[in-house]
């Protein structure tokens, strides 16, 4: 049950990611053809949905995302679809947080504002369908066999993470700031992969 619902966290903040994304794409449409009060509102709102709703999505979105693969058999390189969504979620966020957001005023540039938000939902819509079809073969470096799922209790405490960063950017950092997530996503494999090396260790006679 903790599995599917990781899935469906996943699912729906990648949906979530993409929703908003258009959403700022409209009203950064609707800001720059606009003038004076409205035009300043329309940024306004633009912004809103970037720092209040976006970002939380983009980040959780991701760091679902590299759960899901560290804790199933899936793995993180062993697939290229699989690695090809890292690549191009990485990509969205480092774009969206230095050349995205900064932009997002009315000095900024409406080139950057418009094709910013419109690849990015464009590039969220590519990653559902390579989530469905789950195209090319295995990566060259995949070992033989198959990774083991991780323990109920994993997929359970991934779910807590999102909620954890948000109590803590909210109440104690005063900004959004996945740093639980981010510690998470780098200690986690290295101790799965010494987990993995011990237990070969132990098998062999």
């Amino acid at each position: 049950m903790t599995r599917k619902l990781l899935v469906w966290l996943h699912v729906i903040t990648s949906t979530g990611w993409m929703c908003m994304a258009l959403a700022l794409f409209v009203a950064v449409t609707y800001a720059l053809d606009a003038s004076g009060p409205s035009r300043a509102a329309a940024f306004d709102v633009a912004l809103r949905i970037d720092v209040d709703v976006l970002q939380f999505m983009a980040t959780t979105s991701a760091f679902t995302g590299l759960a899901l693969s560290g804790l199933t058999p899936w793995g993180y390189f062993r697939h290229w679809w699989v690695l090809v969504k890292f690549v191009i979620t990485f990509t969205q966020l480092y774009v969206g947080i230095f050349v995205l957001s900064p932009n997002l005023h009315p000095a900024g540039s409406p080139a950057l504002m418009l094709l910013g938000s419109l690849l990015m939902a464009s590039a969220l819509a590519f990653q559902v369908w390579l989530s469905v079809a789950k195209p090319f073969k295995r990566t060259p470096w995949a070992k033989p066999g198959k990774l083991p799922t991780a323990p109920a209790w994993t997929f359970a405490a991934a779910l807590a993470v999102p909620a954890a960063d948000h109590l803590l950017g909210e109440y104690l950092l005063g900004r959004s700031t996945p740093a639980l997530s981010l510690l998470v996503v780098i200690v986690h494999p290295i101790v799965r992969a010494r987990t993995r090396r011990q237990s070969k260790l132990i098998r062999v006679p």
